[in-house]
């Protein structure tokens, strides 16, 4: 389940960017909910030839050299000894591939910004003897105007054509979330100012750039009351970034390249059979493909409503549109798969590599053997649906590979539109304190729609806890910290969405028990434990 955004898109100040880097707390860092917007049931592209997964490429080494997105070979693949060439494919990506790799730049120089932001904040909070989360608190959050309803409905008239539906008290509560925001951040921006002009700043470049070689990670950006802001420090903040434009622009190109070999594919179809390939598609999908009926609009639209603004009626043609469209691909994927059998591909486009994270697995919730020779970390939220739904695929990983090869972490990663989430992950950790966090969490998990305190305190009873130690820890708040810990280092390597696994630090891209088995037994492969 990925966090939420908020799809009125107005532009954030960067320099209040800190105050979610520094201490991402629920007070200080509240979410921008996603307003409701009309379902819109788009088809499935039109393009006749759908792409489909090409063969397993080599993967490409690690960049040392600072290049954002590797340049693609000129020959990407070769289809029964046609060749195709990144020139064909290229063209009709452009546009987007550059626009990915400005987002890098951009965020680079976000990044040199914020990281003078956060020496200021820090040695700030320092000098005043409190934590920077504190700090944040007083400066930020209370001298913050809480927005009222009038403010929110002055918004929503204002934006009610972005928002795209109707004002109730949920949208009230999310533009209300999202005014808040705003001001912290306008309020973030003139604390961060004022430290800035109090300080002694010195920008050694007009820019941050990525290092050409690994020597220059060493170049110095700035230097903030002698503290020294390197280009390593940027690269190593933005890593995941890169990574996640890297496999974006792959995604691109492998599309396309798809789309290509099935062009070619048809063609030669085509031609074997004597006909034109308008013939062979009218024959093959046209002819095939079946009217939906009222009943199959009628099903479709009752089984998805409450994912749809609108009635049946306004619907209908849309909804026949879009089956339509998923029966023609559908009868699309079976023909390519059929004349991809027997065919000779060579496929040379390159899957970037993933980036090895350093995360630390001291003082967590574990199973398995420390020297297992493969360790999985889960970062999760209990009151995540799709981490419940992983959990039985993660005791089956456990019983099929045994705690001798394969070790799994949990860390928290309680996502901010998750009310109870958060205070879900300090009872985990209370009953951790008690020797059953594992017990626990399953009960968490079965019960995701009741998670308020007074519940968490009854399922440490329904697990044989001490209450009074539990009722006090969790009544504490001292086990925020720990959890806040876990946010921090998640958000250091990139997680936004639970639940995210890790294979000896490398993120897993698909989410599920083949994706999860095909990793592992890659990394066993790799220590020689296979």
């Amino acid at each position: 389940m990925r966090k939420s955004v908020l799809l009125i898109s107005l532009a954030l100040y960067v320099c209040a960017a800190t105050v979610v880097r520094a201490q991402r707390t629920r007070a200080s860092t509240p979410t921008r909910p996603a307003a409701a917007q009309p379902a819109k049931m788009q088809p499935a592209a039109t393009t006749p030839h759908p792409a489909l997964t090409p063969t397993p490429a080599p993967k490409a080494k690690a960049d040392d050299c600072g290049c954002e997105v590797e340049t693609p070979p000129d020959v990407l693949a070769v289809v029964n000894g046609v060749k195709i060439t990144s020139k064909e494919i290229e063209g009709s990506i452009s546009d987007k591939v550059q626009e990915l790799q400005q987002s890098i730049s951009e965020a680079r120089k976000r990044e040199l910004t914020l990281q003078i932001n956060s020496i200021l904040l820090e040695a700030e909070a320092k000098k005043r003897g409190m934590s920077t989360s504190k700090l944040l608190e007083a400066e930020i959050v209370t001298k913050t105007t809480e927005p009222t309803e009038a403010d929110a409905r002055a918004f929503y008239d204002q934006n009610r054509a972005k928002i795209g539906a109707e004002w109730s008290a949920d949208m009230k509560d999310q533009i209300v979330a999202y005014l808040r925001e705003q001001r912290q951040q306008e309020q973030a921006k003139k604390f961060a100012d004022a430290l800035r002009a109090a300080a002694q700043v010195k920008l050694n470049v007009a820019e941050a750039t990525p290092p050409a070689t690994p020597a220059e990670r060493a170049r110095i950006f700035a230097t903030v009351n002698g503290a020294s802001v390197t280009s390593a420090m940027i690269e190593d903040t933005i890593k995941p970034l890169v990574y996640s434009v890297q496999m974006q622009v792959y995604k691109l190109r492998r599309q396309q390249l798809d789309m290509r070999i099935n062009d070619i594919l048809l063609e030669q179809e085509a031609q074997k059979r004597q006909v034109t390939t308008k013939s062979l598609l009218d024959s093959e999908i046209t002819s095939q493909t079946k009217p939906v009926t009222e009943a199959d609009a009628r099903a479709f639209y009752d089984q998805n409503k409450e994912r749809v603004n609108g009635d049946f009626t306004q619907l209908k043609a849309q909804i026949v549109e879009y089956l339509s469209e998923q029966q023609r691909q559908s009868l699309l994927g079976a023909l390519a798969e059929r004349l991809r059998r027997g065919t000779s591909i060579q496929n040379f486009l390159r899957e970037p590599t993933a980036p090895v994270y350093q995360i630390s697995t001291d003082d967590q919730p574990s199973r398995g053997a420390l020297n297992a020779p493969v360790t999985l970390i889960e970062f999760t939220d209990f009151q995540c649906p799709s981490c419940a739904a992983m959990q039985p695929v993660l005791e089956r990983i456990a019983a099929e590979y045994g705690d001798q090869r394969v070790r799994l972490v949990v860390r928290d990663f309680p996502l901010q539109q998750h009310a109870n989430a958060f205070k879900a992950a300090e009872a985990a950790e209370a009953a951790r304190a008690q020797g059953k966090y594992w017990e626990y969490a399953k009960l968490l998990f079965t019960n995701q729609q009741s998670l308020d305190v007074a519940k968490l305190k009854e399922y440490a009873s329904q697990i044989g806890l001490d209450r009074v130690k539990f009722d006090a820890l969790l009544d504490s708040g001292q086990l925020s910290q720990k959890v806040q810990s876990d946010l921090n280092e998640g958000n250091r390597v990139g997680v936004n969405a639970t639940p995210s696994f890790f294979i000896n630090g490398r993120p897993l891209e698909e989410r599920t028990y083949e994706g999860l088995k095909a990793m592992i037994d890659a990394a066993l492969k790799e220590k020689g434990r296979g």
